[in-house]
């Protein structure tokens, strides 16, 4: 028995004993969202296919990279191109797949070419694309991404679909259908009218709410007010909340969404920050100020490790002066330090985190798990051109040690 479980990798949602590849081992469909654990080995497969729902931006991205960012009037030649599906709930849907979900997209494209290959892109992955909409004379999304080689930064600029969704472009029997099994449904936040319809149903059929918020925006306060979970940029929580840190927004944003489980804030090389609510709240829970937590957890931090770690705290009473105090534990999590020679695109890491998250909710992974798994999944995108290249598959060796 451990041989063989030492030996078991994973393709297409199939295990396989990498001895003899030929021979499957097919999963048990009698339980619902378990995991066979190995006793030996540290790999999880999931036993059945978990549904998530994603709404949003689904586009055609045309990446250049250049020896450096041209100046205004400059004429610069690319040293390589790519032409690839992009877009932030395309991207995370896409990662979903790949690390074994079973992922549906709602967003909409032209009849152009551009749509078609994007429909064509996604099945490939296996993201289900039943629920896109194609507009018949309509124009699909894409955006031109130049890639710095020198600073290894990347400047986007974006065309939106004409024309976009709207609420009445879904029905509700067409959603019921959307969200039969759904075990989660996600929002890249970017159009806001009709994914608040499209959560509204989701919420009365009581089935879990991400919200990625990426800058305030209208309609966005409503969407957040009935999620479950957010994943921010680095600068949403400051400006939504117009706390003077971010540690201090997390509680901010804890107290003013009372629905909300934890807030992630998702900050590049330096990590992520995450806030998880409790449930239980003790009277004697020491009370500490969030501000100076921070430092005190920021001081624990090894910069010898290469790898994404995760430093947490107990439970405790968080309090943000002017603000309030919420019960809970705070988290900090380290991005993988890839040297200057693997690092290629960045694009597209923050999609790649949020399908790593996606995948960590619905297999009910711990966050000391969570967090460097997520960010081990952005980091393997960012070892390649583009936002899908270098997606890992759940079977990838780099994932072992986050999945028992």
């Amino acid at each position: 028995m451990a041989t063989m479980w030492n030996s078991l990798c994973v393709a297409n949602g199939t295990l396989f004993n990498s001895s003899s590849p030929l021979l499957p081992l097919r999963f048990n469909s009698n339980s619902n969202l378990r995991f066979r654990r190995a006793t030996i080995t540290s790999m999880c497969v999931p036993e059945n296919d978990v549904v998530v729902i994603g709404y949003g931006m689904t586009t055609v991205d045309f990446l250049a990279t250049v020896d450096s960012f041209p100046k205004p009037d400059d004429k610069v030649r690319t040293t390589s191109f790519k032409v690839q599906g992009g877009g932030n709930a395309g991207n995370a849907l896409t990662c979903a797949a790949r690390l074994g979900l079973k992922p549906k997209l709602i967003s909409k494209v032209g009849d152009d070419s551009q749509g078609h290959a994007i429909l064509n892109e996604l099945q490939r992955d296996a993201v289900d694309t039943s629920f896109v909409l194609v507009s018949k004379g309509g124009s699909s999304a894409f955006s031109y991404v130049l890639i710095d080689n020198q600073t290894k930064t990347r400047t986007s600029i974006y065309t939106p679909a004409h024309p976009p969704m709207m609420p009445d472009d879904q029905s509700q029997s067409t959603l019921l259908s959307a969200f039969n099994e759904a075990r989660l449904v996600y929002f890249d936040g970017l159009t806001t009218d009709t994914a608040l319809f499209i959560a509204q149903e989701a919420a009365r059929n009581k089935i879990p709410i991400l919200v990625e918020a990426e800058s305030p925006k209208e309609g966005l306060d409503e969407l957040l007010k009935l999620a479950d979970f957010a994943v921010c940029s680095a600068r949403f929580p400051k400006a939504w909340t117009h706390a003077s840190s971010i540690p201090s927004a997390l509680v901010s944003m804890l107290l003013r969404l009372p629905n909300i489980k934890f807030v992630i804030v998702t900050l590049g090389e330096d990590g992520c920050l995450m806030l998880e609510r409790s449930a239980n709240e003790d009277a004697d829970t020491e009370e500490n100020d969030i501000d100076c937590f921070f430092e005190s957890l920021y001081e624990r931090k090894d910069d010898s490790l290469a790898v994404p770690t995760c430093i947490s705290s107990g439970v405790k009473k968080f309090r943000a002066n002017g603000r309030g105090t919420v019960c809970g534990r705070f988290f900090l999590g380290t991005a993988e330090r890839i040297p200057d020679g693997e690092l290629i695109d960045t694009t597209g890491a923050g999609d790649a985190f949020i399908g790593a998250i996606l995948y960590a909710i619905c297999t009910n992974m711990e966050p000391e798990k969570m967090l460097p798994f997520a960010a081990q999944v952005a980091a393997a995108k960012c070892r390649a051109l583009g936002a899908r290249t270098g997606l890992p598959y759940l079977a990838d060796p780099r994932l072992a040690a986050y999945l028992c």
